[in-house]
């Protein structure tokens, strides 16, 4: 829950506008991190993308492995790029799923082998969830992995938007970020279907309302 990860220290440290991100970081066991982290030790040369406001930290530690990192921040751009510009057989507005695509996933040809997609898919607009996860696929090297966090509800102060901070060891810092809203909940069953095309899936249990899921390509 965001008040375990937070708890009184929100209280105490008032949170501070920082680019983007506001308030103090906080350390939260991953599961998913912990498995994901192993492969990123042991290889060498590993294209990745890092889903999310610019993260010095998660820059430094993947490059430090001698990683390449491409950022894509998709629900900053989501959330506050003019995307219902184009008009449905009705005449009413709909969303232009192909210009968001070329604006925050168009990798130039580069393909991935590791993918930090942590809760981006929560705060999406429904229209670009799909696109987003089969443009993933398509950029995606074979066996290449995403992991993606999910929330389990969609109230509660647990699903305020948050950016994620990797370190070396089990845990990930978290951040709350620019204050967007939550878009829907998944359940195993919707995350399965969603990632139907891909040939792995495995999950972690975490003792928060977030599911942690690494996903095979």
């Amino acid at each position: 829950m965001l008040g375990r990860w937070f708890g009184k220290k929100s209280e105490m440290e008032p949170p501070a506008p920082v680019q983007g991100l506001i308030g103090p970081r906080v350390l939260r066991h991953s599961g998913g991190w912990s498995a994901l982290r192993q492969r990123l030790q042991a290889g060498s040369s590993l294209s990745t993308i890092d889903v999310g406001y610019t993260s010095p930290a998660n820059i430094n530690y993947l490059t430090s492995l001698g990683h390449s990192v491409f950022l894509a921040d998709v629900v900053q751009d989501a959330c506050t790029g003019d995307w219902r510009n184009l008009k449905d057989e009705s005449g009413l507005p709909a969303w232009n799923v192909e210009s968001f695509l070329e604006r925050s996933l168009n990798f130039g040809g580069r393909r991935f082998d590791v993918v930090l997609l942590w809760t981006a898919l929560d705060y999406l607009p429904e229209a670009f969830v799909a696109p987003v996860v089969e443009r993933l696929y398509e950029a995606t090297n074979p066996d290449g992995q995403v992991l993606a966090f999910f929330h389990t509800r969609t109230h509660g102060e647990e699903t305020a938007h948050c950016r994620f901070h990797v370190t070396d060891g089990d845990d990930v810092e978290v951040q709350l970020a620019q204050p967007f809203p939550i878009q829907r909940a998944f359940t195993n069953r919707s995350i399965e279907r969603l990632f139907a095309a891909w040939s792995g899936y495995r999950q972690f249990l975490a003792k928060d309302s977030v599911s942690e899921v690494i996903i095979t390509r």
